[in-house]
């Protein structure tokens, strides 16, 4: 059950946040720039490439490193393929990944652990070495992985942890994504992949400040955009409609969050397929429901069926020949309510940073508000 009156309530939400998942989210800047420290003292600033590699292998476990990979391939607009690894096993502690057989000295191979005791990353390592693949890790210094890539002259970039006092879970570590993705694109701009330089890495980190700001516990509902978002999701089935590569993958990342933070579902789609993908669920929006003509049904017991709503993310405001206006009279149309989230514009990066932070938020608050309290 979500709580909308506890948005309200700063003292009530940090009670109810017990993993620290607002503390968490809010220090996304301050991980930011914890990355880049780190990461320059790990000598990435010294690394002196010969040329962009081949190809981009992406391994890792877990929704972050999903959605790290995602994002690096919006951002690296066809400069270089970047392809994820697929795992197998039985679970994501003995899961098990396989170079492609093409795999050689012309690709890089970068692996993405918060925790970096997954024997199957560090067994990929050795199969790098043969192949003769150069490895690259986000891993926290000194554990089996970074050792692994230490061993094989790869190069081992630190994982930022997190607060002290927030997320003492791994899977609640709020801020885990960008720890991940900060010194990938640092790698990425040295290598030609993508354009991230330092100044920009830092503008970053003050676009998540500035949404923290913005968007914390103690900014009331009706100026807290997060807040808002959280509200109108609480009983919704979120279609979420991007335009723009870096959206789509921004509503990806969404989609995941709400899931395995907040345990709700929502399901993506990119404009303009999204209109014809997701209009036969729009029409037929009232299966969702419970059965009105049921006359015999507890209408005091029985909650409320699911209801679809749209939220829209745009990279910009609307431009000549976009879809927005399209998604707009589909969802009215079909009497589905819209949210919309539309980043200023500017580079590539700052949009991220925007629909990203936002985003986070109001997947936590859904989270904390929900949270059962005796």
């Amino acid at each position: 059950m979500f709580d909308e009156s506890l948005l309200e309530d700063p003292d009530g939400l940090a009670r109810a946040d017990t993993h620290g998942l607002l503390r968490g989210v809010a220090a996304a800047g301050a991980r930011v720039r914890t990355a880049l420290r780190l990461a320059g003292e790990a000598g990435l600033e010294e690394l002196r490439p010969d040329g962009r590699p081949r190809t981009v292998l992406v391994a890792g476990s877990g929704p972050d490193a999903a959605a790290v990979t995602d994002l690096l391939t919006a951002l690296a607009s066809g400069n270089c393929p970047v392809q994820p690894l697929t795992s197998t096993g039985p679970s994501p502690e003995r899961s098990r990944w396989t170079l492609p057989g093409w795999a050689g000295s012309l690709d890089l191979l970068i692996l993405l652990s918060p925790q970096g005791t997954e024997q199957g990353l560090t067994d990929l390592v050795e199969q790098a070495y043969r192949r003769g693949c150069t490895a690259v890790a986000v891993t926290p210094a000194k554990a089996p992985l970074a050792d692994a890539v230490a061993q094989v002259r790869g190069l081992a970039l630190p994982f930022a942890p997190g607060p002290a006092d927030a997320a003492p879970e791994p899977a609640a570590d709020t801020g885990a994504f960008w720890a991940l993705l900060t010194p990938l694109l640092a790698l990425a701009d040295r290598l030609g992949l993508a354009t991230a330089p330092g100044a920009e890495l830092h503008a970053l980190a003050d676009t998540l400040d500035a949404t923290a700001a913005g968007c914390g516990p103690a900014v009331a509902t009706y100026t807290n955009p997060a807040k808002t978002l959280a509200a109108e999701l609480a009983d919704a089935l979120p279609l979420l409609w991007s335009q723009g590569p870096t959206a789509a993958a921004c509503a990806r990342r969404f989609a995941a969050v709400l899931g395995t933070r907040a345990g709700r579902p929502a399901l993506s789609a990119e404009l303009p397929a999204a209109l014809t993908l997701h209009g036969p669920l729009q029409a037929g929006a009232h299966a969702l429901t419970a059965d009105s003509d049921d006359f015999f049904r507890d209408r005091v017991e029985e909650a409320d069926g699911l209801r679809l709503r749209v939220v829209l993310l745009q990279e910009a405001p609307d431009q000549p020949g976009s879809a927005a206006p399209a998604a707009r009279e589909q969802a009215y149309a079909h009497d589905t309510p819209l949210s919309e989230i539309t980043a200023p514009g500017g580079s590539d990066l700052h949009v991220a940073a925007e629909l990203l932070a936002l985003t986070d938020f109001a997947a936590v608050y859904l989270a904390v508000a929900s949270t059962e309290r005796p």
